[in-house]
């Protein structure tokens, strides 16, 4: 039998210090809302954009065609802001994307959990009549 041998630099040696999650206390941030029709993702980040945390509504246990409902969305939102808010988040800038049912319900559960809001914007990316959309269904 031949003997293994560890790398210096292998990952089973190395010592954690802690979680680094909870290092950064973050004043001000972003929270991004990504709404498709299928899913909505709630991003927050800081400033500079570095993730902080993010919640969807797959990962808060909806499955199938739920996830797209608007208490998904607003069940995704308050789980992302909850943990954030936490950390010391007070005053955030909101960024909505999508054509999706959880636009509106993910910012009022942000309206709701006592965030200063400086503003919302809706950076859904808009065609300047680009591409040739595919062609209609034949059903």
């Amino acid at each position: 039998m031949a003997k293994t041998i560890q790398k210096k630099g292998s990952r089973k040696n190395v010592v954690r210090f802690g979680s680094r999650k909870n290092a950064r206390r973050i004043p001000k941030g972003v929270i991004h809302v990504q709404a498709s029709f299928n899913n909505t993702i709630v991003t927050v980040t800081d400033v500079r954009g570095r993730v902080i945390y993010w919640s969807s509504a797959g990962t808060c246990g909806f499955k199938g065609t739920r996830r797209g409902t608007p208490f998904a969305a607003q069940t995704a939102a308050g789980t992302a802001i909850r943990t954030v808010v936490d950390q010391g988040m007070q005053r955030a800038e909101v960024m909505i994307k999508g054509p999706g049912l959880g636009r509106d319900a993910a910012l009022r559960a942000i309206r709701r959990s006592g965030i200063l809001l400086s503003f919302v914007r809706d950076v859904t990316p808009m065609p300047h009549n680009g591409c040739r959309p595919p062609k209609k269904r034949r059903v």
